[in-house]
């Protein structure tokens, strides 16, 4: 019976499930998917203002190719790995994702996990297929006495929301 853990997306191939490097390791580290390149945020600020654009800068997202599974009173938690800012300029944009149990295999992009990330330093950086760029942690979480949920999720990134 299966309990926690991951499992590859649908279009993805080779790809290696998240894994703890040590046995006192909280996290599971995630790996790229495919090479990226995450453009220096202070080059994209720099052309908006001379291009006078009034488009709003984006992160870049990095696939894992990656789902997690999980009981409904559970979520997966996704940090950016410590040496990642300091090193590589990078930083999550929602600085801890939330993967939560409905949103393993949803109709929108069978629960992909992606980390969303900002480079700040002033050069683009390029993550290469199978470079680690977070980890995951499974978490129980608690429900408020008077909670009331009762919506389904319909789809992926921000479907809760509309």
């Amino acid at each position: 019976m299966k309990i926690r853990g991951f499992e590859i997306c649908k279009g993805f191939s080779e790809i290696n499930l998240p894994a703890r490097s040590t046995k006192c390791s909280a996290g599971y580290d995630f790996e790229a998917a495919e090479d990226t390149v995450i453009p220096s945020y202070f080059k994209l600020i720099l052309k908006k203002i001379t291009a006078k654009e009034e488009e709003i800068i984006k992160p870049t997202f990095i696939k894992t190719g990656v789902k997690a599974y999980m009981p409904q009173d559970e979520v997966l938690h996704i940090y950016n790995r410590s040496s990642n800012p300091g090193k590589k300029g990078l930083v999550m944009a929602n600085s801890v994702g939330i993967i939560d149990s409905d949103y393993y295999g949803n109709s929108d992009n069978d629960g992909h996990i992606m980390f969303a990330f900002y480079n700040f330093y002033p050069f683009d950086i390029t993550i290469k297929k199978g470079e680690k760029i977070g980890q995951g942690i499974f978490q129980k979480y608690l429900l408020a006495d008077n909670d009331a949920a009762d919506g389904e999720r319909t789809g992926g990134f921000g479907s809760t929301g509309i």
